[in-house]
């Protein structure tokens, strides 16, 4: 299949791709991947490995479009822990990254009650 990469074109196969990965050490993902027989590959990794072009030529979305045409499993961006809940106090809050069990909420002071008018 014709894909363009860093304004090139590139006949890519599945068997080529698969090949041209085989024997590399998967870098540590940090942002978006494919997945490449068991193994999962930062995109621009297999970009470079595939066209032999220094990283800085190419995007990740040209490569992420190129491998998904492929039939590739790509993934996005990995999601950011959710931020613990606003109005904790911060030994809560610290309990609450540390996975501790879900905290108490401080208790709310009472209410007066307003004032009863007085008729005469």
């Amino acid at each position: 299949m014709r894909c363009v990469i860093a304004r090139f074109p590139f006949d890519l196969t599945k068997s080529g791709v698969l090949e041209s990965m085989k024997g590399i050490k998967p870098e540590p993902v940090e942002g978006e991947s494919v997945i490449i027989g068991r193994r999962q590959y930062p995109v621009k990794q297999v970009g470079q490995v595939v066209t032999r072009q220094d990283r800085r030529d190419f995007s990740a979305g040209e490569v992420v479009r190129a491998m998904t045409m492929l039939g590739f499993t790509c993934r996005g961006l990995p999601q950011a822990p959710a931020a613990p809940a606003p109005g904790l106090t911060p030994l809560q809050r610290a309990s609450a990254m540390l996975g501790a069990p879900e905290p108490v909420p401080a208790p709310q002071p009472a209410s007066v009650p307003a004032p009863v008018p007085v008729s005469v």
